[in-house]
């Protein structure tokens, strides 16, 4: 008898460990609870267009969700409307979503929406810019960025114009096929730093090897370059070739994360 009890006792305890062992590692195994915020800022890299003209009405998102199902929850944007992305270059952009509270966990895609206001702007004519898909389902940015529990996110929705905008075949229909590159401004640097002469128009290009950001300098000749990534970077500036200025490379450039890398002042000659 004593045996038996005995027996039942031992069975008990392994029984009780194994309960709370396996208790244990399914708390370690669930993901962290709580919510962050998202904001949303649009912005252009230049591009050979006089306008662009896109009409904004909506931003969404899908959160820990990586099915092929409709679950987008829309961010509420707060300045929708129609957008020349050309005037969105040189550090200037519009913010789209401000402060929207998200559950934690990966934002896996941002879908941009557009209305049907859309045209493009070529030789001072004026075209209908097609976007079937944008208006209806939106324009789809992988993302795939974990959001960390009461961190605030900032995503900044950088269109390549020239890359994006597509002349189809002998029809002379002109479709925006989306290349739009997704960066966050809390994990970035940025680049400033002025031109002179003023009067001539400046291309600046930076790139690490692996992503390349550019912009015009302003009339005032000051620029910005924002959402670059930490490292080293070559700067190009190309002057307009009408001005017969020559092209300027500066190397090694140092971007770092959270600051600003100012150039000063770049003298065409």
């Amino acid at each position: 008898m004593n045996t038996l009890k005995q027996l039942k006792l031992v069975l008990l305890t392994i029984l009780t460990i194994t309960f709370f062992s396996c208790s244990d590692d399914d708390s370690n195994n669930t993901p962290s609870q709580g919510t962050s915020t998202i904001s949303v800022k649009l912005m252009d890299r230049p591009g050979d267009y006089e306008h662009v003209y896109v009409d904004v009405v909506d931003v969404r998102v899908k959160v820990n969700d990586t099915s092929d199902d409709d679950n987008w929850v829309s961010l509420e944007a707060i300045n929708t409307g129609v957008y020349d992305l050309l005037e969105l270059t040189g550090g200037i952009n519009v913010l789209l979503v401000d402060d929207f509270v998200v559950p934690s966990g990966t934002l896996n895609q941002i879908r941009l929406v557009l209305g049907n206001d859309n045209s493009v702007v070529i030789d001072g004519e004026t075209f209908p810019l097609n976007t079937p898909s944008a208006q209806q389902s939106g324009l789809k940015i992988q993302v795939n960025e974990t959001l960390e529990p009461n961190i605030a996110y900032t995503f900044l929705l950088d269109f390549d114009v020239d890359e994006s905008i597509v002349v189809a075949g002998n029809s002379g229909n002109i479709n925006l096929k989306p290349v739009i590159r997704a960066s966050v401004e809390a994990q970035s640097g940025a680049l400033s730093g002025s031109i002179t002469p003023i009067d001539v128009q400046t291309e600046i290009t930076a790139t690490n090897g692996i992503e390349t950001v550019s912009s015009y300098a302003d009339v005032d000749g000051n620029f910005v370059l924002v959402g670059l990534t930490e490292g080293t970077y070559t700067v190009t500036v190309t002057p307009d070739p009408a001005s017969g200025l020559p092209i300027q490379i500066i190397e090694d450039v140092e971007i770092a994360v959270g600051s600003t890398t100012e150039l000063g002042v770049i003298l065409l000659e």
